[in-house]
C-alpha cells in the first residue's frame, strides 16, 4: 500500500480524502504524525497555496503528498474570502469555524437572498516527491449561496451556511456520501483519480 502524506492537519479534510481514496491502495497519513508544522500559505491563489504545502510536506517527510487549498468565494463580496476562508475572522482553533460563520452572516447582513450567491473552490495538487516538476494540480467548483443563517450539523467549516439548490439544503445537512459525490472536494478527487490511472 502506497504511503502519502497529506498537507493538512484538518481532521475535517482528512475524513473526506480518505473515504475517497478508499477505493485505491494508498495509505493518507496526516502530516502531524510527523511532526510536520504547517507551511506558511503565502500564496495569492488556490492553486499556489496548495503547492506550497505538499512540497513543505514533501521536503518534510520524503514521501509523495497531496495538498488541497479550498474556500469560498462570495460574489457580493467580490470573491471574498476566498483564499482567507479558513482565517477570515483571525481566529484560528477549534473556535475558527463558528467565527469564521459569524463574520460570513455579518458581512452580509444587507444583503438579500437571490444575490448571497457562492461557490466553494478546491485545488488538489500531488506531488511525487518535493522537486517534482510536473505536479499534477486538479480543481472542483460547487455551486450555492449563502443563507441568513446555520443549519445541519454534518460537515466542517461554511457547510452550515451553504445552500445546495440541487437538494433544497444546507451542505451540513447532507450525508457524507451525498456531500462527497457533489462537493468541490470530491469533484477535485475524482479526476485526481482519473489522472492517477495514466502515471507512469
Amino acid at each position: 500500500m502506497q504511503q502519502i502524506v497529506l498537507a493538512s492537519g484538518n481532521q475535517g479534510k482528512l475524513r473526506e480524502l480518505q473515504a475517497i481514496l478508499s477505493k485505491r491502495e494508498v495509505e493518507l497519513i496526516p502530516q502531524s504524525e510527523f511532526n510536520v508544522s504547517e507551511a506558511a500559505e503565502t500564496g495569492l491563489s488556490f492553486v499556489e497555496n496548495a503547492l506550497i504545502k505538499a512540497r513543505h510536506a514533501c521536503t518534510e517527510t520524503g514521501l509523495p503528498s497531496i495538498a488541497d487549498d479550498s474556500g469560498i468565494e462570495v460574489d457580493a463580496l467580490n470573491g471574498e474570502p476566498g483564499i482567507y476562508s479558513a482565517r477570515y475572522a483571525g481566529v484560528t482553533g477549534p473556535t475558527a469555524d463558528a467565527e469564521n460563520n459569524i463574520k460570513l452572516l455579518t458581512e452580509l447582513e444587507q444583503v438579500p437572498d437571490l444575490e448571497r450567491s457562492a461557490r466553494f473552490q478546491c485545488v488538489i495538487v500531488f506531488l511525487r516527491h518535493a522537486n517534482d516538476p510536473m505536479p499534477m494540480i486538479c480543481q472542483g467548483t460547487w455551486e450555492g449561496r449563502i443563507l441568513f443563517e446555520e443549519s445541519g450539523e454534518n460537515g466542517f467549516g461554511y457547510d452550515p451556511l451553504f445552500y445546495v439548490p440541487t437538494h433544497e439544503c444546507a451542505s451540513a445537512q447532507l450525508d457524507p456520501k451525498t456531500k462527497n459525490s457533489l462537493s468541490h472536494r470530491g469533484q477535485a478527487l475524482r479526476l485526481l483519480l482519473q489522472c492517477w490511472k495514466d502515471l507512469p
